[in-house]
């Protein structure tokens, strides 16, 4: 992603607020092909959980992972592995940001579609 977003807690912020509308639109376009494919509502929600996280938190959630998994035993390959990140001091807050971001923003989704299914749902049967 080629976003400048701020440093510091108010980046963080922003990453999540991205991985909410991120999870929310995916869900929104995977929840009618899922009804038409008759999967539960666990499959769907699962399935777009992965999804949203792998597009929204997958680049800094790797670079978070490959950064303990790194030998940075020279100040070199510090420099080299922090140089990558676009704000070292945050990449865990900013990862929790987005993953949090992305379970409620699918779980709005869930909330608001279901609640609306169930509605059409019971006109149907009256």
């Amino acid at each position: 992603m080629n976003l400048v977003l701020h440093y510091g807690l108010l980046g963080s912020f922003e990453a999540g607020l991205i991985a909410f509308a991120i999870g929310f639109a995916i869900f929104a376009l995977l929840w009618q092909l899922a009804r038409r494919l008759g999967l539960s509502h666990g499959h769907v929600i699962g399935f777009v959980c992965l999804i949203a996280a792998a597009i929204a938190a997958g680049v800094d959630s790797w670079k978070l992972f490959s950064l303990g998994m790194v030998r940075l035993e020279s100040p070199l390959y510090a420099k080299l592995a922090l140089a990558s990140i676009h704000d070292p001091d945050q990449l865990g807050t900013r990862v929790l940001f987005e993953l949090v971001g992305v379970l409620v923003g699918v779980g709005l989704g869930w909330w608001l579609f279901s609640s609306r299914g169930s509605a059409e749902d019971t006109t149907d049967a009256a």
